[in-house]
C-alpha cells in the first residue's frame, strides 16, 4: 500500500524540480534586463484622474530593488542573474543590448 502512494509522490517531486531547472541563455539574457535596469534607479508610477463621480483620484508606487539599495552594479547584476537562470554566462555584455538603456 506504501508503493502506491509514493510512485506519484514521487512523480510530483519529480515534475516540480524539472520546473525550476535551468532555462536557455538567451531567454535568461531577457529576462534579465528587467533585473539590471531595476539596479540603476528607483521606478515608479504616478495616477491622477476623476472618477465618475466628480471626485478626484490619486495615487502611486515606488519600486525599490534590493540591487539599488546595495549600489550593485547593473552589469554584475545582469551576469549573476543570468547565470543563476541558466547555469550559463552570458553570450555578451550587459551594454551591448540595444534594449539597455542605462
Amino acid at each position: 500500500m506504501r508503493a502506491v502512494i509514493l510512485v506519484p509522490t514521487l512523480a510530483l517531486v519529480a515534475s516540480a524540480m524539472v520546473a525550476c531547472g535551468p532555462i536557455p541563455v538567451n531567454r535568461a539574457e531577457q529576462q534579465c534586463l528587467d533585473r539590471a535596469k531595476s539596479a540603476v534607479k528607483p521606478r515608479g508610477t504616478i495616477r491622477a484622474g476623476i472618477d465618475s463621480n466628480g471626485n478626484a483620484r490619486t495615487g502611486w508606487e515606488l519600486e525599490l530593488s534590493s540591487d539599488y539599495i546595495m549600489g550593485r552594479d547593473p552589469s554584475a547584476v545582469f551576469d549573476t542573474c543570468v547565470y543563476q537562470k541558466s547555469g550559463q554566462p552570458p553570450t555578451r555584455p550587459l551594454y551591448s543590448f540595444p534594449e539597455w538603456r542605462g
